[in-house]
């Protein structure tokens, strides 16, 4: 074998001892759970909204976006809920470039991953406790979930990830909603199979345990389009929504709901298109009372200055992955969202 030790990880309960979630806090994280958790069983009529930078890898940026992001909130509420992307953890298709929080490097350039654990925990109690918005992140390694679980409203499994059995068998012991993506070739049954397996129990191994999970109804679809031959297809306009509701439905899957991914795919990564995408999906709802009812959020990419940079420019607020939206833009894309719930 080639693996060379490094240090061992402390456990999520010693990392959860070091640094806790205080008393105040959890109170309002069960609030905001019981608000989002009513948009997916029909108890509200608000619409979600997943929103912010692509990845999170500047802890005072992302909680200036955060704390903007809480006043905006203030001027939406009756109409939508925000909850902030923080997205400590990056896919990379070749397996190269930035990987995330975990793997940033320490002062002297080498990564500590146990340093990196850490801070992505500082760095969301610090966000929750600034604005009072509990944050959605993406299960990239189901193994690195204990450290923050306690502290997430919402969960996604990317397109790379929805047809591992780990991470499906793990969201079905997860309490709240987790969006499966559709897989980047746009298989709509490798989504549906996803959704259908984290909503049943499972019994299985987890971080060192043999464990029992309940399922959970809470599980989604998240539409992104897809890539064919290198083209990117999408799969947000009137008929595409309305096919996938349709098979939805007939599956008899617990609350279905479809999420729409306004970037990726979806937009050919061109960040600046994701409010026309919105806008229409906003339409599509209103044209369809099967709509209406199915489709209940989306997800956009968004930041404090727009576009993306290379790391080493170190431009405040800009993203260091794919390119988002500017505040400005943003701002007025979610009260536009807002008028047309």
């Amino acid at each position: 074998m080639s693996f060379k030790r490094i240090q061992p990880i402390p456990s999520a309960e010693e990392i959860q001892d070091v640094l806790p979630l205080p008393d105040d806090l959890k109170a309002k994280k069960d609030e905001r759970d019981a608000e989002i958790r009513a948009i997916f069983e029909r108890k509200s009529d608000k619409f979600l909204l997943i929103i912010g930078p692509c990845s999170a890898h500047d802890v005072d940026a992302v909680c200036e976006y955060v704390n903007r992001l809480a006043r905006l909130q203030e001027q939406v509420m009756d109409k939508l809920v925000l909850v902030p992307r923080i997205y400590t953890n990056k896919p990379r298709t070749t397996g190269e470039g930035y990987k995330g929080m975990a793997h940033q490097p320490d002062p002297e350039g080498m990564p500590d991953m146990v340093v990196g654990i850490k801070t992505i925990r500082q760095m969301q109690i610090r966000a929750f406790r600034e604005a009072h918005l509990t944050a959605a992140d993406e299960m990239l390694y189901p193994s690195n979930l204990p450290y923050v679980e306690d502290l997430l409203s919402y969960i996604a499994v990317g397109a790379r990830s929805v047809e591992n059995q780990n991470h499906r068998l793990t969201i079905s012991g997860v309490d709240v909603p987790a969006g499966m993506k559709n897989p980047t070739g746009g298989d709509l049954d490798v989504m549906f199979n996803a959704v259908y397996a984290a909503q049943m129990p499972h019994v299985f191994f987890h971080n060192g345990w043999e464990v029992s999970t309940s399922g959970n109804p809470l599980t989604h679809a998240v539409l992104r389009g897809m890539s064919y031959n290198g083209r990117s297809i999408p799969n947000y306009h009137y008929e595409d929504l309305v096919h996938v509701a349709e098979q939805y439905v007939a599956r008899k899957l617990s609350n279905p709901t479809i999420i729409v991914d306004t970037n990726h795919n979806n937009s050919d990564k061109t960040f600046s298109e994701q409010p026309r995408i919105g806008l229409e999906v906003m339409r599509s709802r209103r044209h369809s009372a099967l709509l209406h009812n199915v489709v209940r959020g989306l997800m956009v990419e968004s930041y404090l200055e727009e576009g993306a940079q290379k790391p080493e420019e170190g431009i405040f607020g800009k993203s260091i992955t794919d390119p988002c939206l500017g505040w400005e833009d943003t701002e007025v894309f979610v009260k536009e969202l807002a008028g047309l719930v």
